[in-house]
């Protein structure tokens, strides 16, 4: 019996549980399967839109291979509980909705998800745990690191770098880099619903607006 944990049952997990139940109709006869909602601390509901719900404890304990994913937003959470995971020996499995695209030579880690209607084109390298939400995209030559967020509708035009634990909101767009100089996105940079990114952010900084300018607190 495979065992296919789901972490995190807020929005995006419900979100994302159909594309699980959809990608494992498609690759593992139903007898062989069984997917879980799995949660840190128990919420007291054992059943959420008709899934089981675990605790992460209960989840390890269970027979038989366990894989998982982890649906939570918050990169820090997510690589703490990924690592947790992987430490414990389960293993790490990727979504990719049915409506996703990967076109030609691109690699991508461990533990992705990849929504509805999303695009990855051509020789893109991306990092572990990468969440891309529904309408995104990531052009040619990009390079993006682990644990990075993409909101629904991001545009990621071609040759960026983006670092660690990123976070790109809602149709933000990025401008294209050239070969030899990527436009670059630093690690834990937070880039600003709608905003439209024609240069280098450092790391740990948030931009807003068109073109994007830090946010000034």
């Amino acid at each position: 019996m495979k065992r296919f944990g789901l972490i995190g049952a807020g929005g995006f997990g419900r979100e994302v549980m159909p594309l699980v139940l959809r990608q494992l109709r498609r690759g593992t006869r139903d007898q062989e399967a069984e997917a879980y909602f799995v949660v840190e601390d128990d919420a007291g509901a054992r059943v959420i839109n008709g899934i089981k719900v675990v605790t992460l404890a209960e989840f390890k304990t269970m027979s038989g291979q366990k894989l998982f994913n982890v649906a939570i937003a918050d990169s820090s959470v997510r690589e703490r509980i990924a690592l947790s995971c992987e430490s414990a020996g389960m293993t790490p499995f990727s979504v990719h909705a049915e409506a996703s695209d990967d076109l030609s030579h691109n690699e991508v880690g461990v533990g992705a998800i990849f929504c509805m209607f999303t695009m990855t084109t051509a020789n893109a390298r991306i990092g572990r745990y990468f969440h891309c939400n529904i309408y995104s995209y990531v052009a040619h030559d990009c390079v993006i690191g682990d644990f990075v967020t993409f909101a629904p509708g991001v545009r990621c035009n071609g040759n960026v770098y983006i670092g660690d634990h990123a976070y790109v909101g809602t149709s933000a767009v990025i401008k294209p880099g050239s070969v030899g100089k990527p436009l670059s996105i630093g690690r834990g940079a937070v880039i600003g619903m709608g905003a439209v990114v024609t240069r280098d952010v450092p790391p740990n900084t948030t931009v807003i607006g068109n073109p994007a300018e830090p946010l000034v607190k």
